[in-house]
Formats: structure tokens, sequence, C-alpha cells
């Protein structure tokens, strides 16, 4: 497996496939394509479906619009054969003629695929790839799950989560405090500083589930609007992990040495199923985006509040499971309706997972693993109207029944 440092991606949103992926595509292409007269860049399947909402040809044209004149084509109705989230970059001269062309795929978390990479190749840092061998090993050494982190990415990789969290905890911090209608027509207003302020209102288990609620809306709405946030796994899941462990700091003053581990931890989970199956909503659906973050979150969780690597496993494993199936239909094609929301019970269904795991002994029957290999197959198993197309389910019933909702 490749470094965590794949699942935690610093940077805007509103999606990590639509928008982080196809702007460092851009960049990629521009450094080996400077003299040029003109760009052309096709986009096709998912990318094309709902890249205006996204804002992917916003992130494209600001690579390369500066540099040459750029057209970009919209091909909803291609899905190349490797990924639904395909482009082509091409360069051209002044009569038209291509200079160079190069097909790329953007394939979850903000990570690209090609048979031509310009930057090198990520480094696979891992020896094992499973939670099973994994937790064989914890088992056997007597060590945690963020301990394996360390043994396999080194020390170095403290300094990187400790920046992950920051930006993590600026995100909630600027999300609670501004207010405001949410880009994209539908006219969604910002909901987390009001949720804080009605769950402080409250106490026990109204307050902690409310605060839970305002953390991953704060993020999220972020996200939505263009803001800096991390990765976890994805742009559309971003809100899911920083509710969790933020709401836990705040409220059992864990420190941050904990809260950096419980990320490893997190990350860990995340890994093995960016590495096993997909993160990718255009290819599995929002399965592999909220319900990877709800597992990676449960995980997280279970660990700060004393779980064994058994528990911690099981955790997770509830996490990912009671999100098969579940599909990606944004209305308009944005992260808005229903990514918002999903991300606040998400991470609310992260908590509950912990607690159940925490009342077993960690022995179940359906292993993490064997939910990843499930996961993959039923989203493949998804049409593809149910992946990140606005083509279908909630986005499609929202289009029929008022006239104002259109995909862009």
């Amino acid at each position: 497996m490749e470094s965590i440092k794949q699942i935690f991606r610093i940077g805007n949103g509103p999606s990590s496939s639509h928008t982080m992926g196809p702007k460092r595509a851009a960049e990629m292409f521009l450094a080996r394509n400077r003299e040029v007269d003109s760009f052309r860049v096709t986009l096709y399947g998912s990318l094309a479906a709902t890249g205006r909402g996204h804002m992917t040809d916003v992130a494209i044209k600001s690579v390369l619009e500066p540099v040459a004149p750029l057209e970009i084509a919209w091909k909803p109705e291609v899905f190349l054969d490797f990924h639904p989230n395909g482009m082509l970059f091409e360069s051209l001269k002044a009569d038209g003629s291509v200079i160079q062309a190069w097909t790329v795929y953007s394939v979850g978390g903000g990570a690209l695929a090609s048979d031509d990479l310009s930057d090198p190749q990520p480094e696979h840092v891992y020896g094992m790839s499973t939670v099973s061998e994994i937790q064989q090993w914890c088992d056997k050494q007597g060590g945690s799950y963020w301990e394996y982190v360390q043994q396999c990415e080194g020390d170095e990789i403290w300094d990187y989560l400790e920046e992950v969290w920051r930006v993590m905890v600026d995100a909630v911090h600027h999300g609670l405090e501004t207010e405001g209608i949410i880009p994209g027509g539908l006219g969604i207003r910002r909901k987390a500083g009001s949720y804080l302020i009605r769950a402080n209102s409250y106490s026990g288990t109204m307050k902690s589930r409310g605060q839970v609620y305002a953390y991953a809306l704060a993020v999220s709405e972020e996200n939505a609007t263009g803001g800096k946030i991390v990765t976890a796994p994805t742009c559309g899941s971003c809100g899911v992990l920083p509710a969790v462990l933020y709401q836990i700091k705040e409220t059992r003053n864990f420190i941050d040495k904990r809260i950096l581990r419980a990320l490893a931890t997190a990350g860990l989970f995340g890994n093995v199923v960016r590495t096993n199956a997909s993160i990718s909503g255009a290819e599995v659906g929002c399965q592999g985006e909220i319900g990877v973050a709800c597992a990676m979150a449960a995980a997280a969780a279970c660990q700060l509040f004393g779980g064994s690597p058994a528990q911690i496993e099981y955790a997770a494993e509830m996490g990912l499971e009671h999100h098969l199936g579940l599909t990606c239909d944004p209305v308009c094609g944005l992260v808005q309706i229903p990514c918002i929301e999903r991300n606040a019970f998400a991470a609310a269904r992260a908590m509950d997972a912990n607690s159940y795991s925490t009342f077993s002994d960690g022995k179940h029957r359906v292993s993490f693993d064997k939910v990843v290999e499930v996961m993959k197959q039923t989203g493949h198993d998804l049409p593809s109207l149910y992946k990140e197309t606005a083509t279908g389910g909630l986005a499609k019933y929202m289009q029929e029944q008022d006239g104002s909702f259109k995909t862009f």
C-alpha cells in the first residue's frame, strides 16, 4: 500500500475527484506544454455529467487559461474503460494540429492514474494491505494500528498528520463562524453555527450529538464553498472524521498526540479500502466516500476510547457495512444535497459504531476486509446513473419535481 498521505490530501473543495484531481492533472500537463497556441480538454463520463456543479471547468481554467486559450468539451455519454472520470488533455498549434495528447483519470481522493504520469509514482510503503494481516501483526507484536503506521511511514508522518489536523480544525472553526447562502443555485444556507448554538442549550446525549452534527456541517459547508479542507478520504466526505475527532477532543480533553495517532489509524483503514476497492463515488457510489469516512471515524473513535485492535476493526466494519449500496446522486451535480447532511449522519453513526463495538469483545462474523470486497462488487453492480452522474435517484427526482433544479 501507498502512504496514508494519499488518503489525507490538503486542498480546496468541493470535490477531490472532480476539482482537486483535474486541477492537478492540468498542472502536470502544463509543466510539459508551455509553448503552445491553445489547449483542448475533453471531459468524459461522470466528470462531464456533474463537472460544472463540481467546478471542474473552473479548476482546469485556473491553470491553463493564463497561458493560452482553452476549449473544454463535455461528453457525459462517453465512459472510458478504465474509470468513469476520464480526461483528455491536448496541446495545439495555431493550425489546430495536436502537439501532445494525454489521457488521465481522476480515480478518487484527488489521485490520478495514467500510463504516462510525469511525476514520480507513489512509493508502496506498507508490506501488508489487509486489515486482517495488520491485526495479526498487532496481536503478535502487542502493538496498535498507529504503531504499524509509524513503523512503515517513519516518524516524519507525524509532522504531516499535525498539518492535516490543523487544517481540519481550521475548517471546523471557519465553518462555524461563517453564515450565508452556499453558492450553486440551490439556496442552501449554512447551518453549522446555528446547530452548535442549539446543541449547547441541551445536555447529555442531545448536546454531544448536536455538536457532532454542527462540526460535520461546518467542514462540509466549507467544502461546498470551495474552502480549504482535508480529504478523508474525499472532499465530499471530508466532514465526518474531523467532526468526530473534534467533538471527542473538546469534550474529553485528549492531547493532540492521541488525536494524531487516531488519525493514523483512520488513514490506515481508509488506505486498505483505497487499495483493495475504491473511494471514488463515480466508481462505486457514495458507499466509497461516506461509507469509508464513517469507517475511518469509527476506528479513530474506538482507539481513542481504549478499544482493542479487534474492537477497532469491528467498529470500522460496522461503519462501512451499514453504508453498503449507498448511491451517489447529487442534486444538480453539486456537493450539497444530500452530501452535507450525509456527513453529519455518518459522523453520528461512527460514534454509534464505536459504542456498539465497545460493548462487545470484538468478535464478529463479517470481517472488515470482506465488507471491502462486497462494497467493491456492489459498486460495480450499481448502474452509472447512481454513481455521480446526477441522472438517477434523488437528483433525477428533484429535477422532475421542480423544473428549477437542473444538472449543471
